[in-house]
């Protein structure tokens, strides 16, 4: 039985409201309906695609979700664990930097070897970096701040 897909991912959270408000202010996620496990959530959704589930951090899981989930993420401060990023195919370049930038969101953009691809990476509320991956052609007059090739001469 292959693996298909990604379906979801878990975002531990501290503060799960303000986790949800950011992922709809700076990514344009909805949230949505999801089922009652008996603690708090919130499922952000792309289309009626549910992509990121947000609840309590280790710092602040009730009991019924530590049996829910099993061991819950611990409290480790900085970074995320052995994740580095999760990365979503986006468009729409210009305005998603005129975005961020009224946001206020610190971001870095590069350009991979050999991929069509602009990226942008940055982090939400939790320390977790996001990449927003852009077609090549919408860059277009855009320098990046580094190009893989740079690093390997």
């Amino acid at each position: 039985m292959p693996v298909s897909h990604i379906e979801h991912f878990l975002v531990a959270a501290h503060d799960i409201d303000a986790t949800r408000d950011w992922y709809a202010r700076v990514l344009g996620m909805t949230p949505g309906p999801h089922p009652d496990f008996g603690f708090p959530v919130h499922w952000m959704y792309l289309g009626d695609v549910d992509v990121v589930h947000i609840g309590p951090s280790a710092k602040t899981a009730s009991e019924i979700q530590k049996k829910y989930l099993g061991r819950t993420s611990q409290d480790r401060g900085a970074g995320t664990g052995a994740v580095d990023h999760i990365a979503f195919r986006a468009t729409g370049l210009r305005q998603m930097l005129e975005h961020l930038r009224a946001e206020r969101i610190r971001f870095s953009q590069r350009r991979a070897n050999g991929q069509a691809l602009y990226q942008l990476f940055l982090y939400d509320p939790n320390g977790i970096k996001i990449e927003l991956n852009f077609a090549v052609h919408e860059a277009e007059g855009i320098a990046p701040e580094l190009t893989a090739s740079e690093l390997i001469r």
